[in-house]
């Protein structure tokens, strides 16, 4: 690797951060090196993901890469989204237009059952 394409080495340290994007207050967490968006449910998700311009994720992406920093977006405690230094985008975010973010498909199936499955327990409650 040359002087050029070094990676500038960050840490980002978070006790009790919540940023909000278009109303929805999501929680974040860091080991240092990799950032956890946590997002309440699936239809959160796609909100806050409709508020960010075209072009957003590669120059994110790239910033991440070169200080060596990873973002998880995680809803319902599943990792749907990685972007950064440790993403790896395969066919299906190539096909979706997300890359250089990684789509994780079997996180979003299983924040989608968590989601239904609690809607299901809700509606048994208010029917007992």
């Amino acid at each position: 690797m040359n002087r050029t394409e070094e990676k500038v080495p960050l840490s980002i340290g978070t006790d009790n951060l919540t940023l909000t994007v278009d109303g929805i207050e999501l929680d974040v967490h860091s080991t240092g090196e990799r950032l956890f968006i946590e997002v309440d449910s699936v239809r959160d998700a796609i909100r806050a993901v409709r508020t960010v311009p075209d072009g957003d994720v590669r120059g994110s992406a790239a910033f991440l890469t070169a200080t060596d920093l990873t973002i998880e977006v995680r809803v319902r405690g599943r990792t749907v989204v990685v972007i950064g230094a440790d993403a790896r985008p395969g066919v299906l975010s190539h096909r979706l237009g997300v890359a250089p973010a990684e789509f994780r498909v079997i996180g979003a199936v299983d924040a989608v059952a968590s989601g239904l499955a609690t809607m299901k327990g809700a509606g048994r409650r208010l029917f007992r």
